[in-house]
């Protein structure tokens, strides 16, 4: 039998912004809710497990062009681990928010780089589990790779059941980029200059290309 992964990195799925101030897209709290049951399912093995923690990703990945991002505290990662916290969390599991990130690069390697996991070792015995859609989930595991220099066995998948109604061909394309956008890349450091370049490249071709 597979063993439960005792550290899980849940990834945002967007904040929206209106009179009331910031609150979760129904994705974010739908992978939020994955998370939390995926601990309760495994209370006993997070209990045990030294350094098991739930660790949610994401600053505000969905604003639009130019606009500010949200104060402190309502970042999407901050907004996950409250909900999670409101729903029991912290009665199997510790928690932390990692809240600089816009993409899933940025949301593995900024990870790393805040020392949220800090020396820990994953294996096909201890994994390393993954919290988002089933759509998401191939191209976490290919980035995760190339970012975390994790793969196989040493990653387990915690999909998310509820909905998330995401354009098939856009998901690939994204998938097929981020094969060879990041090839050859080894270190979460070496992940984030890529991404530059890449974004770089990306906007002098928009720049370029005739509107019609």
């Amino acid at each position: 039998m597979t063993p439960p992964a005792t550290v899980l990195l849940v990834f945002g799925r967007g904040v929206v912004a209106g009179a009331g101030g910031y609150r979760l897209t129904t994705e974010s709290v739908a992978r939020t809710e994955a998370a939390v049951a995926y601990v309760r399912a495994h209370a006993e093995a997070f209990r045990r497990a030294p350094g098991a923690r739930v660790v949610f990703t994401g600053g505000w990945p969905h604003g639009p062009a130019g606009a500010p991002a949200p104060p402190a505290g309502y970042r999407e990662a901050e907004l996950m681990r409250a909900l999670a916290r409101a729903a029991g969390l912290d009665t199997y599991a510790r928690s932390a928010a990692e809240t600089r990130s816009r993409t899933t690069v940025q949301n593995l390697a900024h990870t790393v780089q805040d020392g949220l996991l800090d020396t820990a070792e994953f294996t096909a015995q201890r994994p390393l589990g993954l919290v988002s859609h089933p759509w998401h989930l191939p191209r976490v595991r290919l980035l995760a790779a190339r970012v975390l220099g994790l793969s196989g066995p040493a990653l387990a998948d915690v999909p998310v059941t509820s909905p998330d109604p995401v354009p098939v061909r856009r998901e690939r394309a994204a998938r097929a980029f981020s094969r060879i956008g990041f090839l050859g890349v080894r270190t979460p450091e070496a992940s984030l200059r890529r991404e530059r370049a890449l974004t770089r490249a990306a906007d002098r071709i928009g720049r370029l290309t005739p509107r019609r």
